[in-house]
């Protein structure tokens, strides 16, 4: 596959920016050389198969896994940073696994979300909490539901929600669609593109290379660690390679592909 490079058509500067980021496992190269750039505001998604790389991008920009290369965020070098102070800048991760309190309610989980900005002594650390019941009326119907017992749909929502209750400035998701049902799918990505017009950057993970580019401004494509592909996410999604590769259908529905999803 060769690469194509189309230009990032930002109007101000990146608020994340992945420089030559490496990261081994003992002596095995899980990612090569991978730069990414996230600006404010926008949607990025990364896609490739299982194994690709992808969670551990993730995880290393999070400060999870130990990486060479630059990660700046928001004009600052964050590489020496640990996991808990890149979080109080503003970065959220949203994992695959989504790691709720079973036992504990909705919205118990919910207010461990802002428990930083609490201990910062925002006063204000609850303000998210009737912007996320608006994003996720199914969370404010359950707020007294233990979290165990809701449905895979809903515990996605109330990962993602648990996440903004922080105020992030750059939402990170791994794999958000991972075993759904597709009309949950489709609400969940409808939200993730709701995501734009709240000025929050949203860097998505996913193997569902159809919902991602749907909702995204930009894209990347990895594999074997590697960035292989990157462009506007549109050309992404016509790109012949793509199509025959990620998105599993003919060339003649190709146009197809890019038609956005309404935004709720």
């Amino acid at each position: 596959m060769t690469m194509l490079q189309m230009n990032h058509s930002q109007t101000s500067p990146a608020l994340l920016n992945v420089d030559n980021l490496r990261v081994c496992y003992g002596k095995v190269e899980a990612i090569s050389n991978i730069s990414i750039q996230v600006a404010p505001g926008s949607i990025v998604s990364v896609i490739g198969p299982n194994g690709a790389g992808k969670s551990t991008l993730l995880n290393a920009i999070i400060g999870m896994l130990p990486s060479r290369g630059e990660i700046h965020y928001d004009g600052l070098t964050i590489n020496d940073l640990e996991v808990e102070e890149r979080v109080q800048a503003g970065i959220a991760l949203v994992p695959e696994t989504r790691e709720l309190f079973a036992d504990m309610s909705v919205q118990d989980n919910l207010l461990l979300g802002s428990f930083r900005r609490y201990r910062a002594r925002d006063k204000q650390y609850l303000d998210q909490l009737d912007w996320v019941y608006q994003l996720f009326p199914r969370l404010k119907e359950r707020h007294l539901q233990a979290a165990g017992t809701m449905s895979g749909g809903e515990r996605q929502m109330l990962a993602i929600g648990r996440a903004l209750m922080g105020k992030p400035r750059l939402l990170m998701l791994d794999e958000p669609s991972l075993g759904l049902a597709p009309l949950i799918v489709k609400e969940i990505f409808q939200i993730i593109s709701g995501l734009r017009e709240t000025g929050v950057a949203t860097l998505l993970i996913e193997q569902n290379a159809r919902a991602a580019l749907q909702v995204s401004d930009y894209g990347y494509v990895i594999e074997t660690g590697s960035l292989v592909l990157e462009g506007q996410a549109g050309a992404l999604a016509c790109d012949p390679k793509v199509i025959e590769t990620y998105l599993g259908i003919g060339k003649s529905r190709k146009a197809d592909v890019v038609v956005p999803l309404p935004v709720a």
